[in-house]
């Protein structure tokens, strides 16, 4: 077997088919946009994610676009489904996509002769893949799943910024079947992609669905309990959440990823699955306290960082605040629910004149944040004339300036760093320097 079809080659999607391109497989893409699909086809990237242009290159006997269903489900056995799956109002997540892609798939598979399998990777509700999905294939197909075609839940532990090195070398690889032959055929796949030999836990599809879930939520309550960390070293004598931190990551129970405390998490993905795993939990009638409690603690960090702003400027009505950083993590250019946007709109309900530098982020901030903020093509010129700074999220671009950076262009040096990325002592000695996670004293 060395046909695979995807279905939605986005941000996730396209660097999916690519590294199963590299490793031997002949890919077809499957997408509306023609744009993407022009791009695809000329070996080029129309998205921005590390490494993805570079691994393209070459892949042209291997992976190719379009957006012809029928053709990609015949010059296939394996399709993934990669496509995305909205929040709804109560916390849950639309299926709409997923459903429209399976009407396809099933459609075409009517008349197919052979065993196809069928992945889904996106993130879905539990129960979802077999209540929706299996139900469609078999409705509009006329075959029966585990024997005429196989059905899969198998969501990807990736995140943007590094998609190719997760994909590739991945903690674990997670496989929900409808039959043990669907199984062996998706963790071969693995096994031909994956560098590192990873775990592979197979299981019941429902239990595969609970545990993507489960995993994205837990991660968030980490991290909100890190930033708990955080508030509480500002508050006692020399404290110092990097030393906490760092004896409680020692401990095998606990471990140091994602344990580092500073702004709040954002994304695509963690604010809306935990709301999720809240929502579900609701749903089959059990207690879903820690997950709201997470998303509250959450919610928290911004109007805790315009205090701490607040408490060295006092009113900060018609005063410049410079914000370096503005996506929700670095090596990406999404803003979605980033922390660094929400100090921006709080800051300008608050009547500051805010600037912001992003090395990757400013164009689609641009989309969102309009002619509330000043767009500045460099860190200088973003604290030029500032009466505080803030380092929202550490790129390279900005891990790299001195102290004399923001002395030589603020009207007065003050600098909150959120995640410690600069020598306190140094800078310490030249601006007024402070930071989340440490005591002021």
């Amino acid at each position: 077997m060395d046909g695979i079809s995807i279905i939605g080659i986005g941000k996730l999607g396209l660097c999916v088919a690519a590294c199963l391109a590299a490793s031997g497989y002949r890919v077809i893409g499957v997408d509306k946009d023609p744009v993407t699909i022009k791009a695809v086809n000329q070996g080029q990237s129309p998205i921005y994610e590390p490494g993805l242009a570079e691994l393209m290159q070459g892949l042209s006997a291997h992976l190719s676009a379009t957006d012809d269903y029928k053709y990609a489900i015949e010059n296939s056995d394996i399709t993934f489904m990669v496509v995305p799956t909205p929040s709804e109002k109560g916390g849950g997540f639309s299926t709409r996509y997923v459903e429209a892609a399976s009407r396809e798939i099933a459609a075409n598979l009517k008349n197919k002769p052979g065993f196809h399998l069928v992945v889904l990777t996106s993130t879905v509700l539990p129960g979802d893949t077999d209540n929706v999905i299996k139900y469609l294939l078999e409705e509009v197909s006329g075959k029966k799943c585990g024997v005429d075609f196989g059905l899969c839940y198998s969501p990807e532990f990736i995140a943007l910024g590094s998609v190719i090195r997760d994909f590739t070398n991945p903690d674990v690889v997670l496989i929900g079947e409808s039959d043990p032959r669907s199984g062996d055929l998706l963790s071969k796949i693995y096994m031909m992609v994956c560098e590192n030999h990873p775990p592979v836990v197979r299981g019941t599809i429902y239990n595969a669905e609970v545990a993507k879930i489960a995993l994205n939520s837990y991660v968030t309550m980490k991290i909100s309990f890190a930033n708990t960390l955080a508030e509480i070293c500002e508050r006692i004598p020399g404290g110092d959440v990097d030393m906490v931190s760092r004896a409680l990551g020692f401990d095998s129970r606990i471990g140091r990823k994602y344990l580092s405390g500073g702004t709040s998490y954002g994304g695509p993905c963690f604010p809306r699955d935990n709301k999720a795993f809240s929502s579900f939990i609701k749903r089959i009638g059990g207690n879903a306290r820690l997950a709201e409690t997470t998303d509250q603690v959450n919610n928290e960090q911004i109007s805790r960082v315009i205090d701490l702003i607040k408490q060295q400027l006092g009113d900060i009505n018609g005063k410049k605040v410079a914000i370096l950083g503005l996506t929700y993590k670095t090596n990406t250019d999404v803003i979605e629910e980033s922390a660094s946007m929400a100090m921006a709109r709080a800051l300008g309900r608050e009547g500051a004149a805010v600037a912001v530098c992003d090395p990757a982020g400013m164009e689609n901030a641009r989309k969102v944040l309009g002619k509330s903020v000043e767009y500045a093509g460099s860190a200088g010129r973003c604290l030029e004339g500032a009466e505080f700074a803030i380092l929202a999220m550490p790129w390279d671009e900005f891990k790299n300036l001195r102290p004399e950076d923001f002395t030589g262009a603020m009207k007065t040096p003050k600098l909150l760093d959120c995640w410690r990325v600069y020598d306190r002592l140094e800078f310490g000695k030249k601006l007024e320097y402070f930071a989340i996670g440490l005591s002021p004293t």
